[in-house]
């Protein structure tokens, strides 16, 4: 490629385009803290509840960690309360998958777990981003133990079918490469006086001076082949001792050969204010923190519980509920109020008399599709051959993405991959058309494709996916800006005697952040009802 033919053929608008694909997390959350929109989260510590609500009884329907906080803190108040939950285990989405482990789709496809003791994989929440401060301080008010969550690994892949011969690239070679060209285009653009319009002369020695280090470039403003740059993407020969060792400069990518691989499409999710630097993620798997929550409210919770029927009256509350392991039973349970976490899909199928507003919020907002995969092989291949410690690749496979485990580093023996994550579209749709064998022989083929090492090192393998769950029927909350305008006041406000909460019930749909703030402005707004009389 002709490096000045680039430079003069390229426009402002691309040149814009670029920069914002690079730098866009960054900027966007900027932009959006100062709109009022990403702001840190709400909360402040734990609540507090003051007056007597008189032996009030709470009916808390779902024991993931929306209507677990729920519990833990209105019991704390002095309520009476019981909690109706689906499944046979505490947590809800919050849920790791261990050795042994059984569950079953909604078609009563049943898998079960045959990892190796000690391995686990997260179906649902497998991080916690540094800014959920609820999370975090449930985490170490209920001891939970964490370690780092590692989101960006620059030795870890991005893969496009369509470029590089179908080799997967390094991160950091397509990042230092990626700003490198654009540093010296900025540059360009600025000598020749493209942005005279937009900044002082001041200002432009300045930014020069930025692109000149931001972008490594060298002293023509150019970014070349050099021991300099490959400080920043890795040498060809690397520093070593003794005699010999002086180390060889990597050639970068031509600027044309990384735009049309697209690779850089994905630098965008690691400056993405969700996923940044510091993650976190509990020892021994995310199922550790619906653990904890049971421990203090366990002895509350019913499982094995399906609901159909919420009916309230003038004085309180009844829940008709099927029991899961002797079907045709029907039982009734009675309380003065109703704090329901259900999922909405699963609940808009459910007979509740509220008012048409909160129905019509109910059944208007779709659940994401999302499928999991945790893979299980003979060895930890990715840091034995390739030298990848934590982190996750990306690709425009269907798998859309592999995960590392955060954790037993450079440790002999077998490990699990989160070998796949799909959110929303097509891949999620067509892996859920699929059995669970199916699914993970597709994981396989598509991850062997990054990883040759796939098809030999493979042992088992679990997956999940969201819409088949039977007591979900989908992942997270899908709201849209419309959405929320028409639906979301009406899904939150408190009516009659029943309210909901949940992740859907939030701002941060997906996360559990999500979930315990719903649940905390849920109870201290009942609360305060209660307490008027």
């Amino acid at each position: 490629m002709n490096r000045s033919n680039a430079f003069s053929n390229f426009t402002r608008r691309d040149l814009l385009n670029m920069i914002g694909t690079t730098a866009g997390g960054a900027m966007m959350y900027q932009a959006m803290t100062s709109l009022g929109h990403a702001s840190e989260s709400v909360y402040k510590g734990p609540i507090k509840l003051d007056g007597d609500p008189k032996g009030a009884t709470i009916l808390i329907l779902g024991a993931g960690l929306a209507g677990m906080t729920a519990a833990l803190e209105m019991r704390k108040a002095g309520y009476n309360v019981k909690i109706i939950e689906y499944n046979d285990r505490p947590g809800g989405r919050n849920w790791t998958v261990h050795a042994g482990d059984k569950f079953k789709e909604i078609d009563g496809t049943e898998q079960t777990c045959e990892f190796e003791e000690g391995q686990y994989s997260n179906l649902g929440p497998w991080r916690i981003p540094y800014h959920h401060h609820a999370v975090l301080d449930y985490c170490k008010r209920l001891n939970v133990p964490l370690e780092p969550f590692q989101q960006l690994n620059y030795n870890a892949f991005l893969h496009n079918t369509k470029a590089f011969d179908g080799k997967p690239q390094r991160i950091r070679d397509v990042k230092t490469d990626f700003e490198g060209h654009v540093g010296e285009l900025m540059a360009k653009a600025t000598n020749k006086g493209a942005l005279d319009d937009v900044i002082t002369k001041e200002d432009k020695e300045i930014l020069l001076e930025a692109m000149r280090s931001w972008g490594m470039l060298n002293e023509n403003m150019e970014y070349v082949k050099s021991l300099h740059t490959s400080e920043y993407r890795g040498f060809d020969k690397m520093p070593g001792g003794g005699v010999g060792a002086a180390p060889t400069a990597s050639e970068p990518y031509e600027l044309d050969t990384l735009l049309q691989s697209r690779l850089w499409s994905f630098l965008g999710n690691f400056t993405n204010y969700e996923f940044q630097t510091t993650m976190f993620q509990p020892i021994g798997g995310m199922g550790q923190i619906g653990k904890a929550f049971a421990r203090e409210v366990g002895d509350l919770i019913t499982y094995n519980c399906k609901v159909n029927k919420i009916e309230q009256g003038e004085k309180g509350v009844t829940v008709t509920y099927e029991d899961v392991t002797n079907p045709g039973k029907m039982v009734q349970v009675e309380g003065d109020w109703c704090i329901c976490t259900i999922p909405l899909p699963i609940l808009a199928q459910i007979d509740m008399n509220v008012s048409s507003e909160m129905k019509a919020a109910i059944a208007a907002v779709p659940y994401v599709s999302s499928v999991k995969f945790g893979l299980q092989f003979k060895r930890r291949f990715w840091e034995e051959d390739e030298h990848i410690f934590g982190g996750i690749s990306f690709t425009n496979l269907p798998i859309r993405q592999i995960s590392y485990p955060s954790t037993q580093y450079n440790t002999t023996g077998k490990g699990v991959l989160l070998g796949g994550y799909t959110w929303n579209g097509p891949n999620s749709y067509e892996f859920s058309s699929m059995q669970p064998k199916e699914r993970i022989a597709a994981a396989i083929e598509f991850g062997s494709q990054l990883h040759p090492q796939y098809k030999e090192e493979f042992e088992t393998g679990v997956t999940w996916a969201w819409h088949r769950s039977p007591y979900t029927l989908g992942c997270a909350g899908d709201w849209t800006p419309e959405l929320r305008e028409e639906h979301y006041e009406n899904m939150v406000k408190i009516d009659d005697r029943i309210v909901l909460a949940g992740e859907h019930c939030s701002y941060i749909p997906g996360w559990m952040e999500g979930a315990i703030l719903s649940a905390l402005n849920t109870v201290e707004r009942l609360h305060e009802r209660v307490i008027k009389g």
